[in-house]
């Protein structure tokens, strides 16, 4: 059963030197499970790509940053929403709220929504909330978040260990896989009637769910 706990860089200011450490370690993190690289082949299929995302929980920009890198979109096509600033090298093409996406009755147009390690800190009766919200205008729905089995704990451990990573970054991981999805169960929390979906995992922990319809 998932078990939702805050996390420690929730509660940091966005400059503190602790939140920016933690969150330089949660991009080697995503490199070493293959978030960004597997949401980014995703959004080039033919099917999706040139189409209008909306990240949720875009945080620093990094996935952003590298979906236009790679030519998975481009800046004109990317909305964003985070309760954090928008970042300093985010381009004018692209557009940020920042805001509570719970505050919105309904999420901004978009044909794609996209989200990365950010589903997991909800409780499934707000994951319905944000389901219900999904703006008409999304056929897509693309989520990578924790998987929550055990051998992906005794792995954030040893990770931890070997990389030195800091306290926040240790007691976060540990939280999130708790809070992770197996099976199922995101799209029953999210409450996607009449959608398509498909789910997988990974050995390094990586739960990849899409949905369409």
């Amino acid at each position: 059963m998932r078990q939702v706990l805050p996390e420690l860089l929730d509660s940091l200011p966005h400059d503190d030197p602790a939140a920016l450490r933690s969150r330089g370690e949660l991009l080697m993190i995503n490199r070493l499970m293959g978030n960004h690289h597997w949401l980014c082949r995703t959004l080039q299929q033919p099917d999706l790509k040139g189409r209008h995302v909306l990240e949720l929980g875009a945080g620093d920009g990094a996935l952003a940053q590298r979906a236009w890198r790679e030519g998975a979109s481009q800046p004109a096509c990317w909305s964003a929403i985070d309760l954090a600033p928008m970042p300093a090298e985010w381009p004018s093409e692209a557009s940020w709220h920042q805001r509570d996406l719970f505050s919105l009755q309904e999420l901004p147009d978009a044909e794609i929504v996209v989200t990365n390690l950010f589903l997991h800190h909800f409780h499934n009766h707000q994951l319905a909330m944000l389901g219900g919200r999904l703006p008409a205008s999304c056929r897509t729905f693309i989520a990578c978040e924790p998987a929550r089995r055990r051998v992906h704990s005794l792995q954030s451990r040893l990770l931890s260990v070997l990389a030195g990573l800091s306290q926040v970054t240790r007691h976060d991981m540990l939280v999130s896989i708790r809070a992770g999805f197996t099976g199922n169960e995101l799209s029953n929390a999210l409450r996607l009637q009449g959608w398509q979906t498909e789910t997988s995992t990974t050995t390094l922990g990586a739960y990849r769910f899409k949905a369409w319809r």
